[in-house]
């Protein structure tokens, strides 16, 4: 099975005051932290919504300021058209990376509870989630992990959000590292 890993990152990212992917973490920008957290998990990794030097990206579908879907839909657009059967996910301003059990059932939709960007999702949902965004007025990640009746996960680990750049500096001052 063939796995893609796609951050999530086209947010305007107004809460935080400039682009999250960029700041630093231990002297890294907090893209290159999820990148590697990914990428034992997965073939290749995108950026969807954003850039990034050395990293292959998308732009949201079918346009940006849809919010995640909008990546979401990116990535699972861009796995059907190159041969992924499996596309994984992750926000840009979430650590530590979930893990994903490896022992999932083909076919089957699943994230991680209460961090919806965290999810296993199956390449083939490109037209669902293409028909869903054209034809719902609620975009967000819970009306559509109903809507296909996705499982949740259990978080094997804390996950932290990091939404703001006190978030960030909490975060490192936590875990006794540099923001």
């Amino acid at each position: 099975m063939k796995k893609l890993g796609a951050i999530i990152a086209g947010g305007k990212a107004s809460r935080f005051g400039g682009d999250k992917g960029s700041a630093l973490l231990q002297g890294r920008p907090l893209i290159e932290h999820v990148a590697q957290g990914l990428e034992s998990q997965v073939d290749k990794i995108i950026i969807c919504g954003a850039q990034w030097p050395g990293i292959d990206s998308v732009e949201d579908r079918p346009h940006a300021h849809l919010g995640p879907l909008g990546g979401i839909n990116a990535a699972l657009y861009f796995a059907q058209q190159n041969g992924f059967d499996l596309v994984m996910t992750a926000g840009c301003d979430v650590l530590p990376i979930a893990q994903f059990p490896r022992d999932l059932p083909d076919g089957i939709a699943a994230y991680v509870t209460n961090h919806y960007l965290f999810g296993v999702w199956p390449a083939s949902l490109w037209q669902s989630l293409d028909h869903h965004l054209a034809q719902q007025s609620d975009h967000s990640m819970r009306h559509w992990i109903t809507t296909i009746d996705a499982r949740a996960l259990p978080p094997l680990t804390a996950h932290y959000n990091l939404n703001t750049q006190v978030d960030l500096e909490h975060y490192a001052a936590q875990f006794g590292i540099a923001a």
